[in-house]
């Protein structure tokens, strides 16, 4: 007899089901499902569902052993899903993937790198029964009393009004809205999208503080900060899609230093070519100013430490011209003036 079976055959849908995504990071997703296997509700009322977009892979091997570890107990433990993504990548196509195979009322999604608490799904479930047709939980990151700048930027999670990290929706709005965009191909914009998806239909999202999740910051190289960049061209998607939501609850202002960052140093080359060197001077000096009072702002609050300071000097450089060229991409891309 499964889950979603009464004890005379009938079917029962399961009152809700946790969708996570993943993609090679077995160790980090075993300690979420040891997690999900201790909440405080009956094992018979949720299923776990683990959506792996590396299906396919030699790494997947490893995920679907691991998610069947799970099912060798007893003792009322929930059920254990291993679903193959192979049609579409990026954690938006796998979530997609992971909560339409199921038939719960309720869906749950967190990620593979979070420790939910054990009264995560009780609470959520919970907040969902009162008045909202969605919720965003509670994100939690410990940081060192004085962070890297990546993890500060990633401690913005914390103040996510409604992220993939831990959120819960009744499935009618999934459907209502088709679910997750799937052009939103790396771990950015899309639970923002789905968010201002669900209040352009008229669905009410709230906030459920007792639904917690531990969310430790992941190690990250030297230089991380421009690799990230890329990730603006999905602002400009989220942009086109939904403009006065995400200039009311993301940006309300284009970044006007990065503009006058590559302004100036595009103004000092003018200088140069035209040999005209007070322009070129002026520019310089106008580009050196506000590149290191951008590396300022970053170090602010931050570590002091000698190797993060020089990639913050290093990265304030790259930054502004790189976004922009991003920024560019997603307008091209997406057909939108996204400044």
């Amino acid at each position: 007899m499964t889950n979603s079976q009464t004890a005379v055959g009938g079917p029962r849908p399961l009152e809700i089901a946790v969708v996570i995504a993943t993609y090679r990071r077995p160790d980090l997703l075993a300690r979420c499902l040891a997690a999900l296997r201790v909440q405080t509700i009956a094992g018979s009322r949720y299923e776990v569902i683990v959506a792996d977009d590396d299906a396919g892979n030699d790494g997947a091997a490893r995920t679907k052993d691991l998610v069947g570890v799970h099912n060798d107990s007893t003792g009322g433990a929930p059920h254990f899903r291993y679903v193959p993504v192979t049609r579409t990548q990026g954690p938006a196509g796998a979530r997609n993937a992971g909560w339409r195979t199921s038939a719960a009322r309720l869906i749950a999604f967190t990620d593979d790198d979070t420790i939910p608490e054990p009264g995560w799904l009780a609470a959520g479930i919970e907040s969902l029964a009162d008045r909202y047709d969605a919720v965003g939980g509670a994100i939690r990151m410990p940081l060192p009393v004085r962070p890297t700048d990546y993890e500060r930027n990633e401690s913005g999670l914390t103040r996510a009004e409604f992220a993939t990290a831990n959120c819960f929706v009744h499935r009618t709005g999934l459907e209502a809205v088709d679910g997750f965009d799937e052009r939103f191909t790396a771990a950015w914009r899309e639970d923002s999208d789905l968010h201002f998806a669900l209040l352009e239909a008229g669905y009410h999202v709230g906030h459920a503080p007792d639904a917690v999740v531990v969310h430790p910051v992941r190690p990250a190289p030297f230089g991380v900060s421009i690799s990230q960049q890329r990730k603006v061209v999905f602002d400009a998607l989220l942009f086109r899609k939904h403009r006065r939501l995400y200039r009311t609850r993301i940006l309300a202002s284009p970044p006007w230093l990065y503009y006058l960052i590559a302004g100036a140093l595009v103004a000092a080359v003018v200088g140069l070519v035209a040999q005209r060197p007070t322009l070129a001077l002026a520019a310089l000096a106008l580009w050196l100013a506000a590149t290191l009072r951008f590396a300022l702002m970053r170090l602010s609050g931050t570590s002091r430490r000698m190797s993060h300071v020089a990639e913050m000097l290093w990265t304030s450089i790259v930054i502004p011209p790189l976004a922009l060229w991003w920024r560019a991409v997603g307008n091209v891309r997406y057909r939108v003036l996204f400044l």
